[in-house]
């Protein structure tokens, strides 16, 4: 990642962590302590991209059937 990128991270992983209740986590696909080192922002999972994503997709879902 070059210094100063604007990364957005739209993975969803299931990560297996003994010290959720649930025994797991979500995490994304970039290495965010890492590259929030050198990023300018990053996107975080969860909490991220996730939610206009959803909408988007509902919009376009729509527009495709004429409602919109």
């Amino acid at each position: 990642v070059r210094p100063g990128a604007v990364v957005i991270d739209v993975g969803t992983n299931r990560v297996d962590d003994a010290t959720r209740k649930r025994g797991w986590r979500l995490a994304g696909d970039v290495d965010f302590a890492g590259v929030s080192e050198v990023a300018a922002a990053i996107t975080p999972v969860p909490g991220g991209v996730g939610p206009m994503t959803i909408a988007m997709l509902l919009v376009n879902t729509l527009r495709a059937a004429g409602v919109a």
